[in-house]
């Protein structure tokens, strides 16, 4: 991939990344809630719960791309739905009236709260369907384990700016009523992306 291309992707790993789920607005109410201090801990244990699956990913799609080409395309297909599915989501909730759901706030002991970040993403198939996908898209079929963990690096960069940056920004409620109002423009955003990023693998050869 180019430079620029890798710019483009790392931009779109944040803006999935930034979009409403369990992860974001949890981070989002406990910040709000209980503090900047335990925001920042409840992110760190949902990127805990990020790089285990990541790695997980790169290391299991390292094996496929050894031997098994025809599994990876197989791979890049699936991706593909899964991104046009959330697309679909993404629509549905740019279209509808209602609010965003209110997330829990957690509280407790710091140890407490980051098991819960942890477990937001270790139980969520999101996640594991995010990284295999990313990877299936972007990393070429003669790829080795080196490549994928360096992408891993890279892209998990950005969910850490994502994460805690959302510890940061949402420690004060004005910021998330202003997100609430700006939320089926950010869902439209993420529709089009989505849509447009399954299209093109469904649409693409591999070489």
């Amino acid at each position: 991939m180019t430079g620029y291309e890798l710019a483009l992707l790392w931009l779109a790993w944040i803006i999935g990344g930034g979009s409403p789920g369990p992860a974001t607005l949890g981070i989002a109410s406990t910040s709000m809630a209980s503090g900047r201090r335990l925001g920042l801990i409840f992110a760190c244990g949902i990127l805990a719960g990020s790089a285990f699956w990541g790695l997980a990913a790169a290391l299991g799609m390292g094996a496929l791309m050894l031997g098994h080409a025809w599994l990876f395309e197989a791979m890049r297909y699936i991706g593909a739905g899964y991104l046009i599915y959330l697309a679909v989501k993404s629509l549905r909730s740019a279209l509808s009236v209602k609010d965003m759901a209110p997330a829990k706030a957690h509280s407790g002991a710091a140890s407490n709260v980051f098991t819960k970040g942890a477990l937001i993403h270790l139980t969520n198939p999101k996640a594991i369907l995010g990284w295999g996908a990313v990877y299936a898209i972007a990393a070429p079929v003669q790829a080795g384990l080196g490549d994928l963990l360096w992408m891993f690096a890279f892209l998990y960069s950005g969910s850490i700016l994502v994460f805690i940056g959302y510890a940061f920004a949402f420690s004060t409620g004005a910021m998330i009523r202003a997100y609430a109002r700006m939320r089926r423009g950010f869902e439209a955003a993420f529709a089009l992306l989505f849509g447009a990023a399954g299209l093109k693998i469904l649409t693409t050869r591999l070489a």
